[in-house]
């Protein structure tokens, strides 16, 4: 199934710790728009909105992964 993963649904015991270090923290926020921005374009990719190749997608995969790992660090301190 083709959608979109934000981060409140990925870490959904982090909704306030999200929601203020989205307000109060420039390295979160630029941390948290790269992920939606990033997700936003693997989305229209499964969905045949833009092409992109087989590897593309993958390797936009593995950023996504990486940018979630990064947001979960600044979480859980």
């Amino acid at each position: 199934m083709i959608s979109k993963h934000p981060i409140i649904q990925e870490f959904p015991e982090y909704l306030e710790k999200i929601k203020q270090l989205n307000h109060e923290n420039e390295e979160f926020q630029v941390l948290l728009d790269s992920y939606h921005s990033l997700d936003s374009e693997i989305y229209k990719i499964e969905t045949g909105e833009i092409p992109a190749t087989d590897d593309t997608l993958t390797h936009l995969r593995k950023d996504r992964v990486f940018l979630k790992d990064e947001i979960f660090n600044f979480l859980k301190n």
